[in-house]
């Protein structure tokens, strides 16, 4: 195997996310170098610069004395941070506007339908029972994001258009245009306080581990057409604190939630979450993003980063994003 070589670390995921589906992808987009699966190919250690991966077994990255750079083949890192002995390379997230379009479709629908009172009207026609409520606009909800990167940006100009008042909050001061921000723990009270539905799009940090439980609930809006706070997750499972969630929707704190991730992946069959009738669920695939467009994203930052130009999307370790 000759220098430059790409290993593939590839766990779980669906049929068109099998490693095997993955190796051919590569081997189209770098014909010029050899692409090996790890460990089922024969593979030299010395000879391999790159690695992409999906949530990589702990401690097989090390395996890899000259390796320049990995590539995490989803949008959630935290999953490979999480191992001891990571390598001190370049760990690059997918930026790509499959995802960020996909991501903002999922976030608009799953607001519109809470807005629009989806569950109510799906329930009668279910009980075939003519009973159209007051719709109020879409100018009376106040839709608060969770995460102001890109994810939250687009998503929260997508809602503006449409009408709702969007503000986002992040952990350090941003200026966009259109959209009230807030930041830092200072201002996280005043954010939830005008919030009627909570977008999260945060990623999964030692800080931000179960930070949607009851006492950020308690702080979202209470006075608002919807007649309760709503959530939506299409974050990380690793934010939530299910048994809090299905509390909160029991004793009214909140009205309604949308999970996209969940604590445990695949949700287990015994999970309160599958039968609540507040609960809309969907299994981790808000932003599923075509994996050909990630393989080009990947080999597109290979080929530049030979070519003497610097890496895009670097994970800053300390922040966990």
């Amino acid at each position: 195997m000759s220098k430059g070589a790409l290993a593939l670390l590839i766990s779980g995921g669906t049929d068109n996310w099998a490693p095997d589906r993955w190796k051919l992808r590569f081997n189209q987009k770098l014909k010029d170098r050899d692409v090996a699966l790890f460990p089922a190919d024969a593979t030299d250690p010395d000879a391999v610069d790159y690695a992409a991966v999906w949530q990589p077994e702990p401690g097989l990255l090390r395996t890899f004395p000259n390796l320049k750079a990995i590539f995490n083949l989803g949008a959630g890192v935290d999953a490979v941070l999480q191992d001891p002995l990571l390598p001190a390379v370049p760990l690059v997230r997918v930026a790509d506007d499959d995802l960020t379009s996909r991501m903002t479709e999922y976030v608009v629908m799953h607001t519109l339908m809470h807005h629009r009172q989806q569950a109510y009207l799906a329930d009668c026609q279910r009980t075939r029972v003519w009973a159209p409520r007051v719709q109020w606009p879409a100018r009376a909800v106040r839709v608060g994001i969770l995460g102001m990167g890109v994810l939250g940006r687009q998503a929260a100009f997508a809602l503006r258009e449409i009408g709702f008042q969007v503000a986002g909050w992040s952990k350090r001061a941003k200026s966009i245009d259109g959209i009230q921000c807030y930041a830092g723990s200072g201002q996280l009270s005043a954010f939830l306080a005008r919030t009627d539905i909570l977008v999260v799009l945060l990623p999964l940090t030692p800080e931000t581990r179960g930070f949607l439980a009851r006492n950020l609930f308690e702080q979202l809006a209470n006075d608002g057409p919807l007649g309760g706070p709503v959530v939506i997750n299409a974050g990380r499972g690793g934010l939530q604190n299910e048994r809090d969630i299905i509390a909160c929707l029991e004793d009214g704190t909140l009205k309604a939630v949308t999970l996209d991730v969940f604590e445990r992946e695949p949700l287990p069959s015994d999970s309160p979450l599958w039968a609540h009738p507040a609960v809309t669920i969907s299994p981790h695939n808000a932003a599923d993003t075509d994996p050909d467009s990630i393989a080009s994203y990947v080999a597109t930052q290979i080929l530049s980063f030979e070519a003497g130009r610097p890496l895009q999307n670097v994970v800053d370790r300390q922040r966990g994003y």
